[in-house]
């Protein structure tokens, strides 16, 4: 078993409604420091084959499904999960 952790972020290009609130919610508490926020979101997929087999499919699965690559970005890391 092959457990791949997808990491989808919005372009820079793309405002980030949600980031803008949350660095407004973090300063208005106190956390003056920070200058930038942009949220994102993990996809975790656990899958079988080999490791070309995988990274082929979780490219597929990405362009096809679960990236909007007009907006975003996305990089993955692929490792085998022992025990399973």
């Amino acid at each position: 078993m092959t457990k791949v952790n997808v990491y989808v972020t919005l372009r820079e290009s793309v405002v980030d409604p949600q980031g803008t609130a949350a660095k407004q919610a973090l300063q208005a508490i106190g956390y003056d420091e920070v200058e930038s926020v942009r949220i994102g979101k993990l996809i975790e997929l656990e899958l079988e084959g080999t490791a070309n087999e995988i990274d082929t499919r979780v490219k597929e699965m990405c362009d096809k499904l679960l990236v909007n690559k007009v907006i975003e970005d996305y990089r993955y890391e692929i490792e085998e999960v022992a025990g399973k």
